[in-house]
C-alpha cells in the first residue's frame, strides 16, 4: 500500500522550533521529488519547499527562505523539514507529497502523485 505519512507537527511558541518528517511506505521514496505544503484555515494550499530526488536541488517559498531547511534521507525514506524561528503566521496543517517532475521553482500541484494526510502546526504564546 502507498502511503506518506507526515509527523513532528504540534504546538510551538512564537521564535521556536520543530522538525516535521514525511516517510514513505510502499514506494521508494529516492526515485520522487518531494515537496512539503500547507493550507491554514481558509487559506489555499500552497507549497512550502521542496527538493529533488536526490537531494541535489531545494525550492523555498518567499515566506520559507532563512527558516526553513528541507533535507532527504533516501536509506531512510524519509524527508525532513526543519522550521525555525516560528510565526503565529506558519499555524496550518503541513502536507507531504510526491511527484516524478522536478521544475526547480513553483509547479502545479496536480503534479504531484501522492499525498500524505497532513500534520497540525500550530504556533501561539
Amino acid at each position: 500500500q502507498v502511503q506518506l505519512v507526515e509527523s513532528g507537527g504540534g504546538l510551538v511558541q512564537p521564535g521556536g522550533s520543530l522538525r516535521l518528517s514525511c516517510t514513505a511506505s510502499g514506494f521508494t521514496l529516492g526515485d520522487y521529488a518531494i515537496g512539503w505544503f500547507r493550507q491554514a484555515p481558509g487559506k489555499e494550499r500552497e507549497v512550502v519547499s521542496k527538493i529533488n530526488s536526490r537531494g541535489t536541488s531545494t525550492y523555498s517559498a518567499d515566506s520559507a527562505k532563512g527558516r526553513f531547511t528541507i533535507s532527504r534521507d533516501n536509506a531512510k525514506n524519509t524527508v525532513y523539514l526543519q522550521m525555525n524561528s516560528l510565526k503565529p503566521e506558519d499555524t496550518a496543517v503541513y502536507y507531504c507529497a510526491a511527484s516524478n517532475v522536478w521544475i526547480g521553482g513553483p509547479m502545479s500541484q496536480r503534479l504531484y502523485k501522492y499525498w500524505g494526510q497532513g500534520t497540525q502546526v500550530a504556533v501561539s504564546s
